[in-house]
């Protein structure tokens, strides 16, 4: 019994190990707030190692945290928690490192991109940070936010169109097809 459990253990802890950038910069891309991230994967993780027998042996554990990860964020925002995406003041937060190519992270001005996407309304947000952070497709996105694919594909939709509507925005993207 003590040998499977550790297996378990070992098992769940090389996932977390894996994961946990990925994890992070999506919960930060949700939350906003690189404290509010962390605890959000943390408490991702603590749901997730209580079912992780059902978890690993799921076809893909990874969009099996996902979606609790999704279901999570989403009872913090019914309970009205406030959320800043950006924050007023940066300078302590530890930023995460980008992916080699992460387009998003090439953007002079990514403060302007996050408060943009604070502003949108929470089943955009979580559609446009899956779509097209995570790269999910439509089904796999579908699947975390426990939608349909037409709700992704509307409210992916609807989340570029307020974020292409953004002069800042826009005058960032255009200067970067001059460069």
């Amino acid at each position: 019994m003590g040998d499977r459990k550790r297996a378990r253990d070992d098992e769940f802890q090389s996932f977390v190990i894996g994961r946990w950038p990925r994890l992070m910069r999506t919960a930060f891309l949700l939350t906003g707030e690189q404290h509010a991230a962390e605890d959000l994967v943390q408490s991702t993780l603590e749901q997730v190692y209580a079912a992780w027998r059902k978890v690993g042996s799921a076809d893909d554990p990874e969009a099996y945290v996902r979606r609790v990860m999704i279901n999570a964020h989403a009872r913090r925002h019914r309970r009205r928690l406030k959320e800043f995406l950006a924050p007023r003041d940066d300078s302590g937060m530890v930023h995460e490192v980008a992916d080699t190519g992460d387009r998003i992270a090439q953007a002079d001005d990514r403060s302007a991109l996050l408060k943009a996407l604070a502003e949108l309304p929470p089943r955009q947000r979580e559609a446009v940070v899956l779509r097209y952070w995570e790269d999910l497709t439509e089904t796999q996105t579908a699947e975390a936010m426990g939608c349909s694919v037409g709700t992704v594909k509307s409210n992916a939709a609807k989340g570029i169109a307020k974020l292409r509507a953004i002069p800042a925005l826009a005058e960032m993207v255009t200067q970067g097809w001059r460069n």
